[in-house]
This record gives C-alpha cells, sequence and structure tokens, in this order.
C-alpha cells in the first residue's frame, strides 16, 4: 500500500460518517495540477459523497452578480465538493487579465468572508503552489506533446509572462482572505499527497 492509498483509505473513513458541507477550493497557476489532484482524490470516493465543480466561461449575470452566481454549487448536507477553481478566480485570474473591473475586484475583496461565514460550510482552501520555471516547463510540454496539445492556449503563455504579476495577487487573498494552506507542486506526486493528508487533517478535526 502507498502513502496515498492509506490517506485515501483514511478519507473514505472520514466520508463514511456526518461530516456537514465541505467545500474544497483548489486554486494554482494554469498547470499546477488542479484537475489531475482532483482525480487522484476521488479515485476511491463514493460517488454519492462528492462532486466537482469546473470553472467555466461566466455570463454577463454571473459576472454581475458574482459571489450568488456560486451559491447553488456549494455542498449539500453530507457532501463534499472540490472546486477546479472558484470564486477566487474572481481575485486572482480575472484581475490579472482585466476580465472584471477594479470596483468588482474591490467588491469582492471586501464581502467575500462575511459571504462564507453566512454559508454553514466547511471551506479548505489550497493554493497549488509551482515555481516561474516548472509552469514554463508544463507549458511546454503541454503544447509539444501529441497527447495534451488540444490543452494548450495562448492563455498559457499569457498566464506565464504574467508570473510576477499572480504573485501579487495570490499573496494579498492568501494573506488576507481567511485560512489557506500553499502546498508545493513541483512535484505532483507528493504534491497530491501532502494535499490529501492536509484534507485528511482538517477533516479529522472538524
Amino acid at each position: 500500500m502507498t502513502k496515498l492509498q492509506a490517506q485515501q483509505i483514511k478519507l473514505n473513513e472520514l466520508v463514511a460518517k456526518d461530516f456537514g458541507k465541505v467545500a474544497i477550493v483548489l486554486e494554482g497557476r494554469d498547470t499546477a495540477g488542479k484537475t489531475g489532484t482532483i482525480r487522484e482524490f476521488t479515485h476511491y470516493l463514493p460517488t454519492s459523497k462528492y462532486s466537482v465543480s469546473f470553472s467555466n466561461m461566466p455570463s454577463k449575470w454571473d459576472m454581475d452578480n458574482w459571489l450568488e452566481s456560486w451559491q447553488h454549487k456549494l455542498p449539500n448536507d453530507n457532501q463534499m465538493v472540490l472546486f477546479d477553481r472558484s470564486w477566487y478566480s474572481r481575485a486572482m485570474v480575472q484581475k490579472l487579465n482585466g476580465w472584471c473591473s477594479d470596483e468588482q475586484y474591490d467588491d469582492f475583496m471586501a464581502e467575500v468572508l462575511d459571504w462564507e461565514a453566512q454559508q454553514d460550510v466547511i471551506f479548505i482552501k489550497l493554493w497549488l503552489s509551482i515555481s516561474e520555471q516548472e509552469q514554463e516547463y508544463r507549458i511546454d510540454k503541454r503544447q509539444s506533446s501529441p497527447l495534451t496539445s488540444w490543452k494548450f492556449s495562448p492563455n498559457d503563455a499569457v498566464a506565464l509572462s504574467k508570473y510576477d504579476q499572480m504573485t501579487l495577487l495570490k499573496e494579498r487573498v492568501l494573506t488576507t482572505l481567511g485560512d489557506w494552506h500553499t502546498i508545493d507542486y513541483n512535484n505532483k506526486a507528493d504534491g497530491r499527497l501532502a494535499l490529501i493528508t492536509k484534507v485528511v487533517d482538517i477533516l479529522s478535526e472538524a
């Protein structure tokens, strides 16, 4: 049995009991490993215990009613929802690329913690951290491989060129907006083990 499987067993034991409403927020740079982590995290979980929310192109209504647009995606009782990007996109990716206005950004920063506090949800917020060199390597690998080239977009190159700007935005989020946990994802296997272990530890203490 691997260390990862041992943590997955512990996770299954936790979700076999009443565990409330749990939102696991995965944020990170492009190519950080969010989608692959969700695959590993849920591999042995009963499908009745979780759902996954992937980031989609928001409508105008979503953009104008940002936090409200996420309300129906939050977990029900004894359910875990894993967010592959989340409402925190407003404070990072949207702000970085100029997709939201300064007013929308400021409103989000002022309102998000109160909104979360009203939800009766356990929020586990995780930042998957990779270096600039690792991101460049993964983007090049994505683009050059016939298996993954379909995932490459011009936004990948833009994201790399704005590495330092993203660092400033994410540091403001991680230091001012609740309890965030930074997981080193320069090695994906080590990162996945550390992330699942962190979630198991938090839920064990909840």
